[in-house]
């Protein structure tokens, strides 16, 4: 599939920040699909199977290698920058880039979390957004539950803007949300 016209080229340098790098997506990485896919929360939120098979995990590494020529925005592989293996995933979404918005999402295998991946991934993504003239505004929506997430979105700088009452659906049920964003201007 070709490109779409309306996204910004793919990095050139792959953003990065800290012990990680953001690359695009390998067959190699399936161990970080399988693993991803265990974890009683990510299933929930995306298109990985919960307990993937190697097929379903394949498929779903292709899916994101597909998310930028769709037109959907930016999928990258989290790899440890010290030995390129893959250990999460993180998305800057740009749908709504036309608007100056953008969203962003993240997920770090079980076995690589409490290392500060997630916010050194969020901040070279947030740093790469800031490339695109036209974002102005990075969004994030966390479930309160997930205390988490919540610290990876401070220890990146992002700021917490309210409560999102039933914005999302998640497993069948609508869920809240907390809003943080972080802005280019502040």
């Amino acid at each position: 599939m070709p490109p779409d016209p309306s996204l910004p080229p793919w990095p050139a340098v792959p953003p990065a920040h800290g012990p990680v790098v953001l690359r695009a997506f390998t067959p190699a990485d399936l161990p970080l699909a399988l693993e991803l896919s265990t974890d009683p929360y990510v299933p929930s939120i995306g298109t990985l199977p919960a307990h993937a098979s190697e097929a379903e995990a394949a498929d779903w590494i292709v899916r994101q290698r597909g998310r930028w020529a769709e037109g959907a925005g930016f999928s990258f592989a989290v790899a440890e920058a010290a030995t390129g293996r893959a250990v999460g995933s993180i998305g800057l979404w740009l749908r709504q880039l036309p608007d100056g918005r953008a969203t962003a999402g993240y997920a770090i295998t079980p076995s690589a979390r409490g290392r500060g991946l997630a916010a050194a991934a969020l901040v070279a993504v947030t740093g790469f957004g800031w490339t695109i003239p036209e974002l102005h505004r990075v969004e994030l929506h966390i479930e309160p539950w997930n205390a988490g997430s919540v610290r990876t979105a401070e220890s990146a700088g992002y700021v917490r803007e309210g409560l999102l009452r039933r914005h999302t659906e998640i497993a069948g049920r609508r869920r809240d949300m907390l809003l943080y964003a972080a802005d280019r201007g502040g």
